[in-house]
């Protein structure tokens, strides 16, 4: 059979990469995919136009693709699931109906707040002006959010009024995350422990995966700016087996069951972001396809098929799918161009040594080949992925292995699942 993965990031590499083992797969194709992408075997990168839907379908078409597993939000947020069931081509991932979960945070707390999942008190805003009046109200920090989709980077920590204030004039004036800042959302700061609650969901029928944990902030210690992620470890050990009854029982099933009642039965990754606090859970946010970087180190530790577990989830057979994972531990370090996520510089010359471990992967980003040259095209480069015996082997496989790559102003956070170790 054959493969199309729609993305160009780290998670589509792991995607992709993982579909490809699968020895009933021929070919897996990846659009645009990554130079990372492009060197696996039985993987071919294609350009096609993510913005039109009927290039993409076209593809499909003519090249006879058996499945299709959309990577990033906003194909899914433009209707691309809705289009290609149109035309009879298997697709995994949410309708844009339900995809509004992640499009639009206006719309998700109103959702959490109609069907009692918990999370965060707030209030949203269009205008530059009711918003600030309303930092008069609240007490602090607090947290202000861009309504719309803006690649993880969206979400503002304000330690003070006078920092609020500056976000929101970051988000309505200078237009920071342009369309996607059109609205906010202002919400109370939540303490605790974050966690990535990832599971496959086929209407009523749901499989949760192997937890994890990302890393947001981009500086050590989980300081300064949010990013897409600087890194992730799983299992996650702060998910315990009565926190994870509690995500199953509190937010993953009514979350189906309320989308089911809005007119938009789910189909595909659904991602709930949890801030966990003494055994109590509220939710941050939704995500409607997998986690960047959580999937690296999530798909290393798959030892299933992903291609029939999404093929048993469109067909509504999650209920006799069986799902194994490795009883090891992964971690992923995310390498980042400097400046991430503000500015940076893309076309720096990658140097790699391919000579890794057996029990480390490196997972492309934002990488593109130019004339032999494998170069920088984006703010996270690589995912440095890795397996151990326990979580302390699975981070000293990884950051052992990151020597083998450089490239001008890569940086990244050491301390990648220190609270983990913390925790364990």
């Amino acid at each position: 059979m054959k493969v199309l993965i729609i993305g160009s990031g780290g998670r589509e590499h792991a995607l992709a990469w993982k579909c490809s083992v699968d020895d009933f797969v021929k070919k897996v194709f990846v659009a645009p995919g990554n130079a990372g992408t492009g060197s696996e075997k039985k993987i071919e990168n294609v350009f096609l136009d993510l913005n039109k839907n009927d290039e993409i379908a076209s593809f499909c078409i003519s090249n006879n693709i058996d499945l299709v597993i959309i990577g990033p939000e906003d194909p899914l947020v433009n209707g691309l699931s809705d289009y290609l069931q149109s035309k009879d081509i298997k697709v995994f991932g949410p309708s844009k109906g339900a995809s509004q979960l992640e499009g639009s945070k206006t719309f998700a707390k109103d959702f959490f707040l109609k069907y009692g999942i918990p999370t965060a008190k707030y209030r949203s805003f269009d205008n530059y002006q009711d918003s600030v009046d309303h930092l008069k109200t609240i007490s602090y920090p607090s947290v202000i959010k861009a309504d719309g989709l803006a690649a993880g980077k969206g979400v503002i920590i304000c330690e003070d009024h006078n920092a609020a204030k500056d976000a929101l004039e970051y988000i309505f004036e200078t237009k920071a995350f342009g369309d996607a800042g059109n609205r906010v959302v202002i919400e109370d700061f939540l303490e605790g422990e974050e966690a990535s609650f990832i599971a496959v969901v086929s209407n009523d029928q749901i499989i949760p995966l192997a937890t994890s944990q990302d890393h947001k902030a981009v500086g050590e210690g989980d300081t300064g700016l949010n990013t897409g992620g600087m890194g992730a470890y799983s299992p996650a050990p702060v998910v315990t087996d009565e926190i994870h009854d509690k995500v199953m029982n509190e937010v993953m099933l009514p979350t189906m069951k309320g989308l089911k009642s809005e007119g938009f039965p789910y189909l595909g990754f659904l991602y709930a972001g949890l801030m966990i606090n003494n055994g109590e859970i509220k939710v941050l946010e939704f995500n409607c396809r997998f986690g960047d970087p959580e999937t690296q180190p999530i798909m290393l530790r798959l030892e299933s098929s992903l291609t029939k577990l999404c093929l048993d989830a469109i067909d509504n057979n999650l209920g006799s799918h069986e799902i194994k994972w490795s009883k090891m531990h992964s971690c992923g370090v995310v390498l980042a161009s400097g400046g991430y996520p503000k500015q940076h510089t893309n076309g720096m010359r990658i140097s790699i040594d391919n000579n890794f471990d057996a029990n480390v992967k490196l997972f492309h980003a934002g990488t593109k080949k130019e004339n032999e040259e494998i170069l920088t095209s984006g703010g996270r480069v690589f995912c440095m992925t890795a397996l151990g015996e326990n979580l302390e082997i699975a981070l000293k496989n990884a950051y052992n292995s990151i020597p083998n790559v450089s490239f001008d102003g890569m940086f990244y956070r050491s301390d990648i699942g220190k609270k983990g170790l913390q925790n364990d």
